[in-house]
């Protein structure tokens, strides 16, 4: 792994010389490469799928170890984006005249080499490749047992397309044996590796926080929040409600708790036991909406502490009614994990504050959870969501993969 890190780091340099043609080529060249190979990517795929199916994996982790040729062609598509984006390198900003003679301003420049760990995610090996390579890194993927022949087939487009371009293998090392030991080696590289990102379960995230030698990004989970104010249009918020919790339950942006204000439970509460009784939805309630859940037949049960914490990843959420604006606020800044807050409301002086007072890496007003996504956002896709506000903050994109240097411009001045 030492020798990997150390070619990965030579490669670094190569790659953060390329100009912003030349990495937009190779990324158009592996999303072309994606399309062409689709058929040969699903044998790997399925694979995998049926080992986790043998392994007991749970629905929400074989769910984003599916691929599909909608999947596909989406991975590609996010790519094309990615190379339609501004390069991120080598931009110059706010150039000041010093009172000594000297201009100054800041350069964006690449990280170096980072490192990918991550669980049953096939599409990080080439969001992850594309990113670091737009903002002109070098990166190594360390992805889990389960998704290996995925990613390994992944990996053979991006090795196709740095071939094509002449471009070292190394700028894109995807690590063949998910050994731990591996893993827990790859963590004390910090001559080499400037950066690891994790993305996984809470579990693998705390153990790479804990043990790495290298500065992490952390994205524990996302215990996302929708706040139904009294001034919600109740249509609007039931629509926010079934997107965000039943659209796609086993992503980080689903929503796992819901704050009504009870001056309008009346009203909207019923369409809740309605929505949730056709998604078959279990409910972890508060003492003052259960009775109203018990008698719609929704599988119910009392809402503990660990409910507030909970990131369930199912067809699962716990509902808790509120009094005020206030008790939601003071709410989501218990139990929020920094990921996505949103608020249903008609009520725009509300809505701001809302905004300016939740300090989630996401705050949305009257938009549905599952918009907290690279893509979404307009960054083309994403390396992770960091949920730690050092370096970055939220979905991360190309910009997020760079840092500055002070550069000074000067005609001979000297300290005196």
């Amino acid at each position: 792994m030492a020798q990997e890190a150390r070619q990965a780091r030579n490669a670094s340099r190569q790659v953060a010389k390329l100009s912003a043609i030349q990495k937009n080529r190779l990324l158009k060249d592996i999303a072309e490469l994606l399309k062409q190979n689709t058929a040969q990517i699903l044998v790997a795929n399925s694979q995998d799928l049926d080992a986790a199916q043998g392994n007991g994996l749970s629905e929400a982790m074989i769910d984003r170890l599916k691929l599909t040729p909608q999947r596909i062609n989406a991975i590609a598509e996010a790519v094309l984006a990615i190379a339609g984006q501004p390069d991120p390198v080598g931009s110059i900003q706010n150039i000041e005249r010093m009172p000594s003679g000297i201009q100054v301003g800041k350069m964006r420049i690449p990280l170096g080499v980072i490192a990918m760990i991550y669980e049953s995610r096939p599409n990080v090996t080439i969001d992850a490749a594309a990113l670091c390579l737009k903002a002109g890194n070098a990166v190594i993927l360390r992805g889990g047992k389960e998704a290996l022949h995925s990613n390994l087939a992944l990996a053979r487009c991006i090795s196709a397309a740095l071939e094509k371009q002449g471009i070292d293998a190394a700028a894109v090392t995807v690590v063949p044996n998910p050994d731990r030991k591996i893993m827990q080696e790859l963590m004390t590289l910090n001559q080499d590796i400037d950066l690891i990102i994790p993305r996984g379960g809470e579990g693998l995230i705390r153990y790479v926080s804990d043990n790495s030698r290298i500065p992490v990004i952390q994205h524990y989970k996302g215990v996302c929040h929708l706040y139904v104010d009294k001034d919600a249009d109740i249509e609007k918020a039931i629509k926010l409600l079934e997107n965000g919790k039943t659209q796609r339950t086993g992503v980080c942006n689903s929503l796992e708790t819901l704050l009504i204000d009870q001056a309008i439970a009346d009203v909207y509460l019923p369409k809740v036991v309605e929505l949730f009784k056709a998604h078959n939805v279990k409910v972890h309630a508060c003492e003052k909406s259960m009775s109203q859940f018990e008698q719609g037949g929704i599988d119910v049960s009392a809402a503990t502490e660990d409910d507030w914490h909970a990131e369930y990843l199912a067809m699962e959420i716990a509902v808790k009614l509120v009094d005020d604006y206030d008790q939601a606020i003071a709410h989501i800044e218990t139990y929020s994990s920094g990921h996505t807050e949103v608020i249903a409301t008609e009520n725009y002086s509300r809505a701001q504050d809302f905004i300016r007072t939740i300090n989630s890496a996401v705050v949305m007003a009257n938009a549905s959870s599952r918009f907290s996504d690279g893509g979404e956002l307009g960054l083309g896709a994403e390396i992770g969501i960091s949920t730690s506000k050092l370096h970055a903050y939220g979905p991360m994109g190309a910009e997020s993969l760079t840092t500055e240097k002070f550069i000074v411009l000067g005609d001979g001045e000297v300290r005196s």
